[in-house]
């Protein structure tokens, strides 16, 4: 039997009304704040940390190790959902979002001024890899808060429209930190790059994080929380009562997101190492190639959630799955076809991705009652970042390395296939 608890909301939190715009702009802010600093890390965790803070005997090995410590945010994200979880669906969603986004921030400062491996030797690695903890601690807390934010503030009949504007933080937070690199390659050289250039956009992430929690601390508590509270539907302890009563929702849900994150880390983190060790394109070249693509990734978020209201979110995420298995099959050779091929490769990829990402947010959310959404849906999407994302790059690496790049392909249309049974086992009303 659930356990409920009986805390009286305050005041000022059932009295305030958030309006569509500053919803929609706290939860597309944080996501955006959250995700520059995810991906800043992203973009030097190969193109930067296997030089500094790993032995520069191998490069191979160095490359390999620091994809490892990128993983680990992934397999730290479930604890953030778990934890922000919890407080999110016992104190509120906004108190817990500012927390995130502290957590978040901090971790990545500190990232910028840690001292490598020559200066302090295996201690450099290991605190790189805490700091890393530390941002999926934070990321795991905030994707799932930032949601609710916006479906449980959303009028009827635009729920997924309303939860693609946290989407948008993730292609707004690539083309941030890839062109922030983009600009420091182009103004200092290598040396200097290497030196100090690459530590300025983990430190200038203070000053984003700054007025992510001046909006955040702006908005009010939401009406679907704030019912919740006052007809005392919290539980004791969230996480329990999600594997208690929607252990299966969680199970298809973090199925159905592995292709989402399978192809988007592929598109980036494996695509970017690939190309510019294995291609022959420079950094400049290949930066400029994946921040094309980003820009159909996010004009393809909101055609994907005005289409999910329109017609399903079920249907949508079908027919993408699909095309997604079908892009695998031709992803190496598109690769590998000179510049232009690159930019298709990349256009169609990324275009992909914002078609199943749109959509995925209201669609993680949805099996899921108010007393435990925001731990349910955190979890899912954190659970599907680890099956999905966390090794996909080593994974790919791997692969390419030892048999070919069609095989990158394959473990891509393999990942879709899976993400394809699940969303056809879900019913209409868990999708």
């Amino acid at each position: 039997m659930t356990e409920a608890i009986s805390v009286s909301p305050r005041p000022s939190s059932s009295t305030q009304v958030n309006s569509p715009a500053r919803v929609l702009i706290a939860s597309l802010i944080g996501t955006t704040i959250e995700f520059f600093d995810f991906y800043v890390y992203a973009t030097a965790a190969v193109l930067v940390f296997p030089h500094l803070f790993f032995p520069s005997s191998d490069p191979t090995s160095a490359l390999l190790q620091s994809l490892v410590t990128f993983s680990i945010a992934f397999f730290a994200r479930p604890f953030g959902a778990v934890v922000f979880g919890h407080f999110g669906d016992k104190v509120g969603r906004k108190a817990t979002l500012v927390a995130a986004l502290m957590t978040m921030g901090l971790s990545t400062v500190v990232i910028g001024i840690l001292p490598g491996y020559d200066a302090i030797g295996i201690a450099a690695p290991l605190l790189l890899a805490l700091c890393r903890f530390g941002q999926g601690l934070g990321l795991g807390g905030e994707w799932g808060g930032a949601v609710l934010l916006a479906t449980e503030n959303a009028p009827p009949g635009k729920r997924s429209w309303y939860a693609m504007f946290p989407q948008l933080g993730a292609p707004i937070g690539f083309i941030l930190s890839s062109g922030f690199f983009l600009l420091l390659t182009e103004t200092m050289s290598n040396e200097d790059f290497l030196a100090y250039g690459w530590r300025i956009p983990f430190i200038a992430s203070l000053a984003l994080v700054a007025v992510g929690l001046y909006v955040r601390l702006k908005i009010a508590e939401t009406p679907e929380f704030r019912k919740a509270v006052e007809k005392h539907e919290r539980v004791a302890v969230p996480v329990a009562t999600v594997f208690r009563g929607h252990l299966r929702s969680l199970i298809l849900g973090t199925f159905i997101a592995v292709a989402t994150f399978v192809l988007f880390y592929l598109m980036t983190v494996f695509t970017l190492s690939w190309g510019t060790t294995k291609l022959g394109y420079t950094r400049e070249q290949f930066l400029v190639v994946q921040l094309v693509g980003v820009v159909f990734f996010g004009l393809t978020i909101p055609l994907s959630g005005w289409l999910s209201d329109r017609y399903s979110r079920r249907m949508i995420l079908t027919l993408t799955t699909i095309a997604i298995a079908i892009f695998g099959f031709f992803y190496a050779s598109l690769l590998t076809a000179g510049l232009t091929g690159a930019f298709l490769c990349s256009i169609i990829g990324l275009g992909l991705m914002g078609f199943t990402y749109g959509p995925i947010g209201a669609a993680l959310a949805a099996p899921f009652p108010t007393m435990v959404r925001y731990t349910g849906a955190s979890m899912t999407f954190n659970l599907g970042g680890i099956f999905g994302a966390s090794l996909a790059p080593y994974i790919a690496t791997w692969l390419a390395t030892n048999y070919s790049l069609n095989y990158v392909g394959y473990y891509l249309a393999a990942s879709a296939a899976i993400s394809l049974i699940c969303i056809r086992l879900s019913g209409r009303e868990e999708v």
